[in-house]
């Protein structure tokens, strides 16, 4: 997963390097304050010289107040105007006038804070970028995060903050990048987060409740992560409204029903596929054996049924499959034989396969047989729960709490 979220980030690398490519300028020009002694104690000692900084300054002020501990000494030196010289703040010319220093970014990873974000946050204008990924931040996010009009990224992930989705970063027009994993966030996700043209959303490891919206899809994303929250209902057919970008789809551990869309199979991007964990019905769809960039298919731990067709065991690039923890009564062609495809991890137990080990009680693969899904009579409608066919309800096998994805410690793209 690390590889393809390396290349589908590349724009935000770029953009990353020349933040720091002018904040590594600035560092220079600072050092060789031999030549420009009066200049630069002029600056240090006149905040009002650059309004930008000086709001920067009010801010950054306001959040180390609010900060209750900080034992790596992040912000010791979170002292006087110079903000430019504050560790984790990275300052560059400013966009609309190149001869105007201004902070662009602030990165706090892993720093260990502990605090809240106050609202003079909203005075850091010219931010490009907010990493603040694995400290103790808690409360809600402020409604003044709205006038950071230029922020590309949004890191908050592995914090404390709590409330509902916060609607506040859906104002924020040149937002490409969100991670607000492993939060205490609830409730239902906004429609209108779909119709943003993100590259990356990662809401995965909170409480989100209800449905996955029905316009699921219309977003640009190429990465999507909603692994361990509380959703329900199915997978809504617009999912093939991500056709041109997306490249990883992770659904760990919802309460996610009905059958798989056919309209997976328009994904020819797709190389990362999990869908684990939850109460999927019914059959793989045959659609899924044109994705030819699929690199990890996992199906397990849930209650799906029928044919492993041999369509997605002839996948050229891939080199994960499971579907264990299902009912499947049957492989084809060469899915009978997996370990003769060099290359291919793939795990089969707990299923309903004739003559193979480690295979689910009769008892259990009669009573799933008695009551086969029919997709077609039952499908998902507007992000709901369709997909279920009549009669008894199979729970699968118990599976973990909470499923990992990715080191909360680590932000995507670090790795």
């Amino acid at each position: 997963m690390a590889s393809s979220l390396v290349s589908s980030l590349t724009m935000r690398a770029l953009f990353l390097l020349l933040v720091h490519i002018s904040f590594s300028f600035n560092n220079l020009a600072a050092k060789h304050s031999n030549h420009a002694t009066h200049r630069h104690r002029y600056h240090n000692h006149s905040p009002n010289s650059n309004p930008r900084l000086h709001q920067a300054y009010i801010a950054l002020q306001a959040w180390k107040h609010v900060i209750y501990s900080d034992p790596k000494n992040s912000t010791i030196n979170w002292v006087g105007p110079s903000v430019c010289s504050y560790k984790g703040v990275f300052c560059a010319p400013a966009l609309d006038d190149p001869k105007i220093t201004v902070v662009a970014g602030i990165d706090l990873n892993s720093a260990d804070l502990a605090g809240f974000l106050p609202y003079e946050i909203g005075l850091l204008s010219d931010l490009a970028l907010i990493h603040l990924n694995s400290n103790r931040f808690c409360g809600i996010i402020p409604e003044s995060l709205a006038n950071l009009t230029l922020l590309f990224e949004l890191d908050l992930s592995n914090n404390r903050f709590v409330g509902p989705f916060p609607f506040v970063v859906l104002s924020l027009p040149t937002l490409n990048f969100l991670d607000i994993r492993y939060n205490e966030f609830e409730g239902p996700l906004p429609a209108e987060l779909f119709n943003k043209k993100l590259d990356a959303i990662f809401v995965n490891n909170n409480n989100f409740t209800s449905m996955i919206p029905p316009n699921f899809g219309t977003t640009s994303a190429s990465v999507v992560v909603f692994a361990n929250n509380r959703f329900g209902g199915c997978l809504p057919s617009t999912i093939s409204k991500f056709a041109n970008t997306l490249e990883e789809l992770v659904l760990i551990n919802n309460n996610l029903t009905g059958c798989l869309p056919q309209e997976l199979g328009y994904l020819y991007k797709l190389k990362v596929l999990d869908v684990s964990s939850n109460s999927i019905v019914g059959p793989i769809p045959y659609s899924l054996a044109g994705l030819a960039h699929l690199e990890l298919l996992n199906l397990g731990h849930n209650m799906l049924s029928g044919i492993v067709i041999e369509g997605v065991c002839q996948l050229p690039s891939l080199t994960n499959f499971t579907f264990s923890y299902n009912f499947f009564c049957e492989e084809q062609g060469v899915c009978q034989n997996l370990t003769s495809r060099k290359g291919l991890k793939y795990d089969e137990r707990r299923n309903c396969l004739p003559e193979k080990p480690f295979q689910r009680s009769a008892k259990e693969c009669n009573a799933a047989l008695e009551h086969p899904v029919d997709c077609f009579e039952h499908p998902c409608t507007g992000g709901g729960g369709g997909g279920v066919g009549g009669g008894t309800v199979f729970a699968p096998a118990a599976a973990p709490a909470t499923v990992p994805v990715s080191s909360p410690s680590m932000p995507p793209g670090y790795t």
